[in-house]
């Protein structure tokens, strides 16, 4: 059978059934389509079509087994494509966010279990998991994942020329109080140039002494040869750098001083202008330009935004260090905001437990979701190309 008319059946099929049943038909095509894409991709690793005759050939099929995948659409039963011979192969669709996906289900199942969810969180998990929980369930959740994120969060790190570092907030329950706790991330640049994500703490504040314990953690694991950190201005950070790593340079987010340089702005007409000077001194072509721009900003706004020009003759210079480092990693570095992509995916998740019954729950899933994109990252396209 050609692949066409193959092609060709296997959409009509899927068409059908929607046709037929709506959305009511929308798990019984995904197991069609899961159950296609795993066939292809078992087809590529065996580098054969079934009964295809070529010398290309790696293994061979041998047939499939059933398995059923829990999923937020329901349960899914999936036919997975099975091989013979030396080579090894498991689809790739059963191994993507599986992680991330369990860690979400058991944040969302622990508040359920416990006794403090609502009417909302008894529906989200309903509509998560799509099946009934259990404190068993749970427990048998947990210990696999735990298992396995906990070996990735103490793993021995390597040289880190560059650290960037940042926080985000999350709801969590602690002593029958909801309480705002920090959730500190470290992202490293390889000397390879790729991005790893280097560890994840779950504090109650960026205090000193928890960023302290953070950066001593990931220096006890290996991490050495920082030459610059890249993060916001934090007066429990800043202290942290000065008692862990003395000496090396730091660069405060651009992005963030042009945010906060919008605080101390008197007028709502004098916005714009101030951004496009702040801009101009960012990007300037080197540190003499970039230093004589911000000369000129700070005299200009003197008189008419006195608390403005004294801000930036102080906040401004430390977003400068960037231009002391080699020309090619400038424009990576001179922010934090490749961590962007980090907080929207936690945020992406954390929106649907919306509160996490205790500390453990958070780290879990933050972890589950940062491992996932460091193996992308690690595996993936050079950041830093020399």
């Amino acid at each position: 059978m050609s692949a066409a008319i193959t092609e060709n059946t296997f959409m009509t099929e899927v068409c059908g059934i929607l046709q037929e049943n709506g959305f009511e038909g929308v798990s019984r095509c995904v197991e069609i389509l899961v159950n296609e894409a795993m066939r292809i991709e078992r087809s590529r690793v065996l580098c054969a079509n079934p009964y295809e005759r070529t010398d290309a050939r790696t293994g061979h099929a041998n047939g499939f087994k059933s398995k059923t995948v829990k999923s937020r659409i329901g349960s899914l039963n999936l036919s997975v494509p099975q091989v013979r011979g030396d080579v090894s192969f498991y689809p790739s669709a059963l191994e993507r966010g599986v992680r991330s996906e369990r860690a979400l289900k058991a944040a969302v199942a622990e508040m359920y279990v416990k006794g403090i969810s609502t009417r909302k969180v008894t529906g989200v998990v309903e509509e998560l998991c799509g099946f009934s929980i259990s404190s068993a369930d749970v427990s048998r959740s947990v210990a696999l994942l735990d298992e396995e994120l906990k070996p990735w969060r103490e793993r021995p790190l390597e040289s880190i020329p560059y650290l960037l570092l940042d926080a985000r907030y999350e709801k969590v329950r602690i002593g029958g109080s909801v309480v705002p706790a920090a959730l500190l991330v470290a992202v490293g640049i390889r000397p390879d140039g790729r991005r790893s994500v280097l560890g994840v703490s779950v504090a109650l504040s960026e205090a000193e002494v928890h960023w302290r314990e953070f950066l001593a953690s990931l220096m006890e694991r290996g991490m050495h040869g920082v030459l610059c950190v890249t993060s916001d201005d934090h007066k429990g950070l800043n202290a942290a750098l000065n008692a862990q790593l003395p000496g090396v340079k730091r660069q405060r987010c651009q992005f963030h001083l042009q945010r906060n340089a919008q605080g101390y702005v008197p007028k709502v007409n004098m916005r714009e202008a101030v951004a496009a000077d702040i801009r101009a001194v960012f990007n300037a072509p080197d540190i003499k330009e970039a230093q004589r721009f911000l000369a000129l900003t700070i005299s200009k706004y003197k008189k008419s935004a006195p608390q403005l020009s004294k801000w930036m003759e102080e906040a401004l210079p430390q977003g400068l260090t960037v231009f002391s480092l080699p020309g090619h990693v400038q424009k990576k570095l001179r922010t934090s905001n490749g961590l962007e992509r980090l907080n929207k995916e936690i945020a992406r998740r954390t929106k649907v437990a919306t509160l996490f019954p205790n500390t453990e729950a958070l780290l879990r899933l933050a972890s589950a979701i940062l491992m996932e994109i460091s193996e992308e990252w690690e595996t993936g396209k050079i950041y830093l190309k020399p």
